[in-house]
């Protein structure tokens, strides 16, 4: 059993893949602290964990962490048993420590409670898209596309992508992921928008480019996206 932060973090060393650190540290610019522990094999320790004194942890943070400390701790809350008020209440806790796209991607798609408690979230997570913090931003933006693109909730999720007005890459580049996700599961509606949307050169064009790259949209619809882009 996991005790302290100590025991922890000597645990995820344990883990960590020089080789795989590499690769890893290539794909998240400017994260220093990484030490290269697998998704799976993080997951399979936050599991673990989240079967003892997870609160005292999380209520303790690392300092001066390494990005796989910050993702555990993001496993945790989502793993952990406890009611929706309290994961929120966590989750409000853990979105500032985010600063790289792999921690907050990473946490949005583990928060498999959001399928129980849509309403709940989604009044949650409305504040996060008009701060001027690039990782709050992104955070709401990846919790829309990974939970809310859905019958009840795609026509709000696309009017609130197109009010995001934060210049940052990670954000427009989750603004174009979600509306490209909005395009595969509502074709018709997402057409629609992009004809009027308002969506900067940028993100607009990335958006298109992520529907031409998905293997879930036919060469006629890939044509058309490819006519439609912005000079």
């Amino acid at each position: 059993m996991i005790e302290s932060r100590r025991q922890l973090r000597e645990r995820i060393e344990a883990l960590a893949e020089p080789e795989f650190q590499k690769f890893s540290a290539s794909l998240i610019p400017g994260v220093n602290r990484l030490l290269g522990v697998r998704l799976p094999v993080l997951r399979n320790l936050a599991r673990e964990v989240a079967g003892g004194n997870w609160r005292e942890l999380l209520e303790n943070p690392a300092v001066d962490p390494y990005a796989e400390e910050v993702m555990l701790d993001g496993m945790l809350i989502a793993l952990a048993r406890m009611e929706p008020e309290e994961r929120l209440e966590q989750v409000a806790r853990f979105v500032p420590r985010m600063d790289n796209w792999a921690v907050c991607d990473t946490f949005c798609t583990s928060l498999k409670f959001c399928k129980k408690h849509p309403a709940l979230v989604w009044e949650f997570i409305q504040p996060y898209l008009t701060s001027a913090r690039v990782y709050d931003v992104r955070f709401a933006v990846v919790m829309m596309l990974a939970h809310f693109i859905t019958e009840d909730y795609v026509e709000q999720v696309l009017a609130l992508l197109d009010g995001v007005r934060h210049e940052d890459y990670y954000v427009g580049m989750a603004v174009a992921w979600a509306v490209s996700v909005c395009y595969v599961k509502f074709p018709a509606l997402t057409l629609e928008y992009l004809r009027n949307s308002s969506l900067s050169d940028f993100t607009y064009n990335r958006a298109l480019q992520k529907i031409i790259e998905s293997l879930r949209v036919s060469r006629e619809d890939k044509s058309l996206m490819r006519s439609m882009k912005r000079k």
